[in-house]
């Protein structure tokens, strides 16, 4: 009997030592492959550069080898409308097509060329303006008098007239680059159209003309089709081209030309001691972005925007991983606990916790808020009933502060795991676990071996969504802290609790710094992290590695 207990014993204890060996080389194996996947990332990104700047020349040099070669191959239609766009498409019976593009030819120019147009703004692009403001002379007394008539005791030079803005410069000079690009676009477009149709027609021309000389009387028929043809296969085989025509308008007026605009201010010097109208800002190329990650002259009594980023680029990642983690952990016990066969009135418990999802986020946070303040009901609750001495100060001490904003999401966002993570658990093949248990495998095996390599198959793409989510989840550290405790360092300010996503926000609109070149490339920055850490952790998931086969 002892000696059966002595193996039961040895067998249990090979069981979670091999266990425990293996759960060390899955996580080590992660880490290993989570470090391939960022090598390569890097050196795939590299090489995608590059060959932007590749496949970007071969364009522009194929664009003025094909104006170049239908120049010289096509026919005297073609080299006209090098010139005048939709010439050639009139001169082939096609009326009303060679007026639209005749009409974007006038518009351009005249838009171009018009006094305060687009050539204007492009070269003031080059400094972003020369002079921001004058003062015009003005008499006060009598007023309205002319200047030579005024006594000089009483003229002023208080009147200003704006003269440049920086920022409307720029804006209106990315807006007129956008509007050439289109114009270039529609200017091959029209030329290959050209040369492509006056090919057909000359073809066309050469049979009737050849019948005609052998005695035919057939009257000459236009092989291009008309302008009712063209209208009606844009519902037809060119309704794609319908369909996106308006949302990639849109996308380039809403998203790319303020993206792009985003982008170019990190290259200046744009902040509240150049903001127009009444200053201008200029290019200072990458000196901006080296003043955001430069740590020279920090120390415990100074900070700049280097070590500031530093300490909160840590707590960024500290916060996004526990933010995550403990939400999806949490969340998943939840449901486990709920999903039980013991458990009785399961809908009832779901219902109370999917209650906490139904109230505004805002909402439940302004009230945590008030209610963990140094003087707020919580702390006034515990000095009442004595299990307490002195006040808790959760969000003014540094640590308490960032133990609360992860507990207080904890709150908030483990509801939401508990939804998802159910409905998958009441997925899984219960055929599944009866072949384990016929192996003999124990419940912490099954959790291990099938429950979380299903779950974690569904859900990987969402926990690389939440992860990203955290980095730049704003709400839960606004509404519950705004950032605080304050360091209390001179220099560049920020609090303990800032993540890059509210310190951009403290740069910029939250206060009185305005550091918006320094926004501008920190926004640059986060976009950066978030996609490269986007991209490295989905290549490394089961659901994209597998294609969607569950093994």
């Amino acid at each position: 009997m002892e000696t059966s207990d002595k193996k039961v014993k040895s067998t249990h204890s090979r069981t979670a030592g091999t266990w425990f060996k293996d759960f060390l080389s899955t996580i080590g194996g992660f880490f290993v492959r989570l470090g391939k996947g960022i090598v390569n990332f890097f050196i795939d990104t590299g090489i995608a550069i590059k060959n932007t700047f590749v496949n970007l020349w071969k364009m522009i040099k194929n664009f003025f080898v094909s104006v170049y070669t239908h120049f010289v191959k096509g026919g005297w239609r073609t080299k006209l409308s090098h010139f005048i766009m939709g010439s050639g498409q009139m001169s082939m019976g096609r009326p009303i097509k060679g007026i639209i593009y005749l009409l974007i030819q006038v518009a351009y120019f005249i838009f171009m060329f018009v006094p305060g147009g687009g050539l204007a703004w492009l070269i003031k692009f080059r400094t972003l303006g020369e002079v921001a403001v004058e003062y015009m002379a003005e008499c006060t007394w009598p007023p309205g008098a002319p200047i030579e008539d005024c006594d000089p005791d009483f003229i002023t030079y208080e009147k200003p007239i704006f003269k440049d803005n920086s920022l409307l410069i720029m804006l209106f000079s990315v807006a007129t680059i956008l509007i050439t690009v289109f114009f270039i676009v529609m200017y091959f477009v029209q030329v290959h159209g050209t040369f492509k149709a006056e090919k057909a027609y000359n073809e066309a021309k050469a049979k009737y003309e050849l019948a005609k000389s052998e005695g035919s009387e057939e009257a000459f028929k236009n092989p291009l089709p008309k302008f009712t043809d063209e209208l009606k296969s844009l519902l037809n085989e060119r309704f794609h081209f319908t369909t996106l025509s308006l949302p990639a308008i849109t996308l380039t007026m809403f998203t790319i030309l303020p993206l792009v605009f985003m982008i170019l201010l990190a290259f200046t010097n744009y902040n509240r001691d150049t903001a127009p109208p009444n200053k201008l800002f200029t290019w200072v190329g990458l000196d901006t972005f080296k003043n955001l990650f430069s740590t020279k002259g920090a120390s415990a009594t100074n900070a700049t925007f280097g070590s500031a980023m530093v300490r909160i680029l840590k707590w960024t990642f500290t916060w996004a991983f526990f933010a995550t983690f403990t939400n999806y952990i949490f969340g998943l016990i939840l449901a486990m606990i709920i999903n039980r066969k013991s458990i009785k009135l399961k809908k009832l418990w779901r219902t109370i916790f999917v209650i906490s999802i139904a109230v505004p986020q805002f909402v439940t946070l302004l009230l945590m808020n008030q209610l963990l303040k140094e003087y707020g009901p919580l702390n006034e609750t515990l000095l009442q009933w004595g299990w307490i001495s002195q006040r808790i100060k959760f969000l003014d001490d540094p640590v308490l502060a960032k133990i609360t904003v992860i507990v207080v999401n904890i709150w908030v966002g483990v509801p939401y795991t508990m939804l998802l993570t159910s409905g998958i658990l009441m997925n899984i093949p219960t055929e599944l676990y009866e072949s384990a248990k016929i192996d003999g495998a124990g419940p912490v095996r099954q959790f291990f071996q099938i429950t979380m390599p299903y779950i974690l198959f569904v859900t990987g793409p969402y926990l690389i969504t939440q992860f990203i989510g955290n980095i730049n989840n704003f709400n839960v550290i606004f509404f519950l802290t705004g950032g605080g405790p304050s360091t209390g360092i001179p220099g560049v300010p920020y609090g303990h609790t800032d993540i890059l996503i509210t310190w951009l926000y403290a740069l910029t609109v939250g206060g009185a710094h305005e550091e918006y070149a320094i926004g501008s490339a920190l926004g640059i920055f986060i976009f950066l992290i978030s996609a490269t850490i986007t991209l490295v952790l989905y290549s490394r998931t089961s659901a994209a590695q597998s294609e969607g086969d569950f093994a």
